[in-house]
C-alpha cells in the first residue's frame, strides 16, 4: 500500500482529493472542521518536503453552479487549520486553473472550486479526470468519505498517474483500522451494532460473522429480533418483513460459534418524546402502547462484561435514542465501556454517522483507538466490498 511516505515531494505538485464536505451554518461558517483537520498531516508532510499542494473536493449536492456550495466559503477555515494563507481559484479545470497551478511555488496551497459544479465529476468522466490530472505531478487520495464512489476525482483520475499515485495519511489510517478489525484482529472480537433497521446492517452482519466472537445488537434493530423470537414489543419499531431474516441470522451465528447478545431489559416510554413517561421492562414484555427507546440496567451490565473482556471492538450504531437526553444513558454507557477497554489495551474502531455523532457529543472521541471519517465508505468496507477510490490506487 503506497502512501505519501513513499514519495519525496520536493519541487513536485501534489493534487490531493480531500473530503472537505463540511457542515456550514446560515452565515456560511464551518460548524465542524474535523474533516479539514484530518487532512492536515498529509498536507503538512508534502509542504515540509518542499512540494506544493492542489486541493480538490466537493461540497454538498449542487445542481450546477450554486454559490451556497462554493468552497470559497471554507477558505478561512482551511487557513486557520493549516496556519497559512492559501490561494483559491473559482473553477477546477480549464486554462486559467492550469496557469495558476503551473505558477505554484514550493510551500504554496491552492484550493479548487467545487468539483460537483461539473456533472462530469459524479459521472466519472475520463476527459474531466484528465483535465484535473494535468494540474499535478503526483495524485494523492486522502478522501475516505468518497472512496466508495467511482467519481472522476476519486477513482478515474488515478489512471493518469501510473506510478505517481498514493494514499494520504488519513485514508491509509482508515484502511489500516478496518483491516485491524476484519483481518488482523486480536481475539476476542466484539461488534456492537445499533441503529433502527436490520435491513441496513444485514450485509455487514453476514460479512463479519466469520470474524467476530461476540455480536451485541442494540437500538431499534433489537425489536425485530425480539418479535421474531415470539416476544411482545408493544409499539416499538420493527421490520415485520425481516422476522425470518432475524431468525436466519441467529441460526448462522450459532452455526459459526458466534454469541449474539440482545438486550434483556429496556427503558420503555409511552411516547416518542423526551418528556414521555418511562418504565424499565423485560425486552420481550413491553406493554401495548409503550415502545423501547434505550437499553435497560441489566442489559448494560451484560454488555459491560463482554466489552471489557474484548481485545478488538467495532462500534456501529447507538443502542438507544441518544438524541433525547432521557434515552441517551445506554449509548453513553456503551461508549464509556469501550473507552475503558481501549485504555486497557483493546483496539476500538467507531464508524457510521450516528455512533460518530454520539462519541463526539459525549466527549469520548479521544478515548477510542480510531473514529472513522467516512460513513458510507466504512459500511461498504465492512460489507466486504472493494471501494473504487482504494482500488484505483492499488491497481
Amino acid at each position: 500500500m503506497k502512501t505519501i511516505n513513499d514519495f519525496n515531494f520536493k519541487d513536485k505538485k501534489a493534487i490531493i482529493r480531500v473530503d472537505f464536505n463540511v457542515p456550514l451554518d446560515a452565515n456560511f461558517k464551518v460548524t465542524d472542521a474535523t474533516r479539514i483537520e484530518a487532512a492536515k498531516p498529509t498536507i503538512d508532510k508534502i509542504l515540509q518536503d518542499g512540494g506544493s499542494v492542489i486541493l480538490m473536493s466537493h461540497l454538498g449536492r449542487p445542481k450546477g453552479v450554486e454559490n451556497k456550495y462554493s468552497l470559497q466559503h471554507i477558505v478561512y477555515k482551511i487557513e486557520e487549520v493549516l496556519g497559512k494563507k492559501i490561494q483559491f481559484v473559482n473553477d477546477c479545470v480549464g486554462a486559467n486553473v492550469e496557469t495558476v497551478a503551473a505558477n505554484l511555488k514550493p510551500g504554496d496551497v491552492l484550493l479548487l472550486e467545487n468539483l460537483r459544479f461539473y456533472a462530469e465529476e459524479e459521472k466519472g468522466d475520463p476527459n474531466f479526470a484528465e483535465k484535473l490530472a494535468k494540474l499535478g505531478d503526483i495524485y494523492v487520495n486522502d478522501a475516505f468519505g468518497t472512496a466508495h464512489r467511482a467519481h472522476a476525482s476519486t477513482a478515474i483520475i488515478a489512471d493518469f498517474f501510473t506510478n505517481k499515485k498514493c494514499f494520504g495519511l488519513l485514508l491509509a489510517k482508515e484502511i489500516e483500522s478496518i483491516n485491524k478489525v476484519l483481518r488482523d484482529s486480536e481475539k476476542p472480537v466484539t461488534a456492537i451494532l445499533g441503529g433502527s433497521k436490520v435491513s441496513s446492517k444485514i450485509t455487514i452482519i453476514e460479512n463479519i460473522l466469520d470474524k467476530v466472537n461476540h455480536m451485541i445488537i442494540g437500538g431499534g434493530m433489537t425489536y425485530t429480533f425480539v418479535k421474531a423470537l415470539g416476544g411482545n414489543i408493544g409499539n416499538s419499531i420493527c421490520e415485520d418483513d425481516k422476522l425470518d431474516l432475524a431468525i436466519e441470522i441467529l441460526k448462522q451465528a450459532k452455526a459459526k460459534g458466534v454469541q449474539i447478545h440482545l438486550p434483556v431489559d429496556v427503558v420503555a416510554a409511552d411516547d416518542f418524546a423526551n418528556n414521555a413517561a418511562t418504565q424499565v421492562v423485560n425486552v420481550n414484555q413491553i406493554p401495548d402502547g409503550w415502545q423501547g427507546l434505550d437499553a435497560g440496567p441489566k442489559t448494560l451490565e451484560i454488555f459491560k462484561r463482554i466489552i471489557l473482556d474484548s481485545k478488538t471492538i467495532l462500534w456501529n450504531g447507538p443502542v438507544g435514542v441518544f438524541e433525547m437526553e432521557s434515552f441517551a444513558n445506554g449509548t453513553i454507557k456503551v461508549g464509556d465501556y469501550i473507552a475503558e477497554a481501549t485504555k486497557s489495551g483493546a483496539f476500538s474502531l467507531v464508524g457510521g454517522g450516528d455512533s460518530v455523532a454520539a462519541v463526539k457529543q459525549f466527549g469520548l472521541e479521544d478515548k477510542m483507538s480510531y473514529v472513522s471519517t467516512g460513513g458510507g465508505a466504512m459500511l461498504e468496507m465492512l460489507e466486504g466490498k472493494t471501494l473504487p477510490g482504494i482500488a484505483a490506487i492499488l491497481n
